[in-house]
């Protein structure tokens, strides 16, 4: 079995036939977590788990490139999706495993808005938002883009003001679609947090050295679809069953047995999320 991490099957990329890709993905012994980054995903992503007995699991989130709006003539600054009550409300429901997409991402902002405002704001709804998981027991999903120099001090910081809501064995988030290199991974680790890799890997030889030498225990495997599809599928959209081409590759780069690759992958996510 294996278990895609993460997953947007609730984008509209998949609006015509997301329980036919859910359907071929539980065929191929394949669960998925479904991932939320605004209210209106995070509600479509519980309300496809919660057509599924197993197999299919939800989060709720507020992904950084949704705060602001991105057109330039519109000057708002939260948007309309934000409202912490809301997302707390969906991440009581039994089917919701973690709290995410959130992050920072100062790739992709507004140019009309101040980017020292863009930042900060970012940070205060990642900190709640960080806050909520810790208040309900679930771990977090991080997404972080060209802002690891600012991510890394700020989950220090979050862990230290709230070390009586940080889990001491056992990972509190994952930083996923990992794009860092290797000494940026142990300092991940070192706070307790772990990481996720994507099809990525089937294509680009830049993290062979830090998978030979990661722990088992600090890595899962997620699809990211509709994007990041592995090879041999690499331009084509993306979906929860093709998962298994990450786990091959890490087994090759590992020398390792491929059902063991699977098994540990597996086990890491069952623990993550509880499920």
């Amino acid at each position: 079995m294996y278990i895609d991490t993460h997953s947007h099957i609730n984008f509209n990329h998949f609006k015509n036939d997301a329980h036919d890709v859910i359907k071929r993905s539980l065929a191929e012994q394949t669960w998925q977590i479904v991932v939320g980054s605004d209210y209106k995903t995070s509600k479509r992503a519980l309300d496809y788990a919660n057509r599924y007995e197993k197999g299919v699991y939800a989060t709720v989130g507020l992904h950084p490139i949704h705060i602001f709006p991105h057109k330039e003539d519109d000057y708002e600054t939260l948007g309309e999706d934000y409202n912490y009550d809301v997302y707390e409300k969906l991440a009581k429901f039994e089917k919701v495993v973690a709290i995410g997409e959130v992050g920072l991402d100062y790739y992709h902002t507004n140019p009309a808005i101040d980017q020292r405002e863009v930042k900060e704001t970012q940070k205060k709804v990642l900190y709640q938002q960080l806050l909520l998981a810790r208040k309900l027991d679930l771990p977090a999903i991080i997404h972080c883009r060209q802002a690891h120099d600012d991510m890394v001090p700020f989950l220090s910081d979050f862990k230290r003001e709230n070390r009586e809501l940080i889990p001491k064995e056992k990972p509190w988030a994952v930083m996923h679609c990992f794009s860092g290199n290797e000494d940026l991974a142990w300092k991940y680790f070192g706070l307790g947090v772990i990481i996720s890799f994507t099809g990525l890997i089937t294509f680009s030889k830049q993290w062979d050295d830090l998978i030979r030498k990661i722990p088992n225990d600090k890595y899962m495997i997620e699809t990211d679809c509709p994007y990041m599809t592995p090879e041999p599928f690499r331009g084509e959209r993306n979906e929860p069953m093709l998962v298994k081409y990450v786990s091959q590759r890490i087994a090759e780069i590992k020398n390792m047995n491929h059902e063991k690759i699977q098994e540990i992958s597996t086990s890491n996510a069952r623990n993550f999320f509880k499920i």
